[in-house]
């Protein structure tokens, strides 16, 4: 039986288990991914995970600066690729989408429309949603819009964080985008619109202003963030130790009892034995596992044995 010719877009280790389970099962002619990037004092070159399960392989690679240019849209024309599939990649031009006869899709780790955007697994943390999935749907010009094709949900644990719900999150996505494709390849899609009439939640791309914690936020609010954020990019915080500010990351965090509450500034801090507590607004957090400014990632007992908090040290 003729397999499907695909040409896979994606780039992060997110998108390799979507793309072994596809190079299992179908013909992928092509793999599109990120140019390498240079990086550290040495410049060391970095490949995108994708591109080294291509190379590993033996699937053809190609790593274009600009999507719209005319030796590359040829080049991929040529290929006679039946199906484009996209799996955390970059926006594609509908020069590009427009190409294959039965359309171009996209996997996305959430249940659209809720959590369009570049980082949805992150928010549905940080909001302390308690179901999320993915979707796969058809690329049209407006990101994350197009006509859905297959859902699947799963429920958010107390103790799921970023790495955890990306891990689980992969697994599953690469199962429902192998049942897609083969419902996509046999004409039987049933495809729905997205319904733009309910309130929607975004994942705004992450950056310095919306990853810093709020300590004026209720402490559920502040654990989400945490949840959200870790092991990576982080939560973080400013220090003020005695006369020195630094940058602080919280990695992991808990709450204490309301009974445990002590009346004092909102983010103070307090070392309680081997234990970091900072206040909030609504009760206490236990810091876990935390990160000085060009540290490692340390458990709070094993930093208390080296570093000292003053009497008056806070968080803001």
């Amino acid at each position: 039986m003729k397999k499907t010719k695909i040409i896979f877009f994606g780039t992060p280790d997110f998108a390799v288990k979507s793309l072994k389970v596809i190079n299992d099962n179908f013909d992928v002619v092509c793999v599109v991914t990120s140019p390498d990037q240079k990086s550290g004092r040495g410049l060391k070159i970095n490949e995108s995970e994708v591109k080294r399960f291509s190379s590993d392989n033996n699937i053809p690679i190609k790593q274009p600066e600009n999507l719209t240019n005319n030796d590359f849209l040829n080049e991929i024309s040529y290929l006679d690729a039946e199906l484009f599939i996209v799996v955390a990649f970059r926006k594609l031009p509908k020069e590009v989408f427009s190409i294959p006869a039965l359309g171009t899709i996209n996997l996305h780790a959430s249940l659209l429309p809720d959590y369009r955007g570049a980082a949805p697994i992150n928010w549905v943390l940080i909001n302390n949603e308690k179901v999320t999935g993915v979707t796969t749907f058809f690329i049209n010009e407006r990101i994350d819009h197009g006509d859905i094709i297959l859902k699947e949900e799963i429920i958010i644990n107390d103790d799921d964080d970023f790495e955890s719900l990306y891990n689980k999150l992969s697994i599953i996505g690469s199962k429902v985008l192998l049942n897609t494709i083969k419902i996509v390849a046999s004409g039987k899609a049933k495809i729905q619109k997205q319904d733009e009439n309910k309130d929607l939640n975004m994942a705004p791309k992450l950056n310095a202003r919306n990853t810093r914690i709020n300590w004026n936020d209720n402490i559920d609010k502040i654990l989400g963030m945490i949840r959200g954020l870790s092991p990576k990019p982080g939560s973080w915080t400013i220090l003020k130790n005695g006369d020195k500010e630094i940058r602080v990351k919280i990695l992991k965090a808990s709450s204490l009892s309301r009974s445990d509450f002590r009346e004092s500034s909102i983010g103070k801090v307090f070392v309680i034995k081997d234990e970091i507590h900072i206040n909030s607004k609504d009760g206490i957090i236990n810091c876990t596992k935390i990160q000085l400014e060009n540290r490692k990632e340390m458990l709070a007992k094993d930093l208390l044995n080296g570093y000292k908090f003053d009497e008056n040290s806070r968080v803001y």
